[in-house]
């Protein structure tokens, strides 16, 4: 009997420091943002989250926002919902961004 399938993709969600708002793109992108909320970086990974966010941060396959505002991860957003199977973190990382944009959230990446 072959052995479960270990589940070993996640979302992940990165604090981006408010600088970031100097861009138009990410304006554009939120337009019915909360000034009050902070802004968020929602992504995807097989890897563990904390490599995935050293990875950005030292450019290697990285978000231009997470490389430079990223601050730190907020797992309190993301924890609960890993790890799952590959096709379920690509749905939950746009459905995430989507969630979390309409709480009024500015939110980049959740392709």
């Amino acid at each position: 009997m072959p052995a479960p399938e270990k589940f070993h993709h996640s979302v992940y969600v990165i604090l981006l420091d408010p600088a970031v708002l100097q861009h138009r793109s990410v304006l554009r992108l939120n337009p019915k943002r909360d000034s009050s909320r902070p802004c968020l970086y929602v992504g995807m990974t097989g890897l563990p989250v904390e490599h995935r966010f050293e990875n950005h941060k030292h450019g290697y396959k990285a978000a231009w926002v997470v490389k430079k505002y990223g601050v730190r991860l907020l797992p309190e957003l993301y924890a609960h919902l890993n790890p799952m199977p590959f096709e379920a973190a690509a749905q939950m990382e746009m459905d995430l961004a989507e969630d979390l944009r309409a709480e009024g959230y500015t939110v980049m990446g959740g392709k």
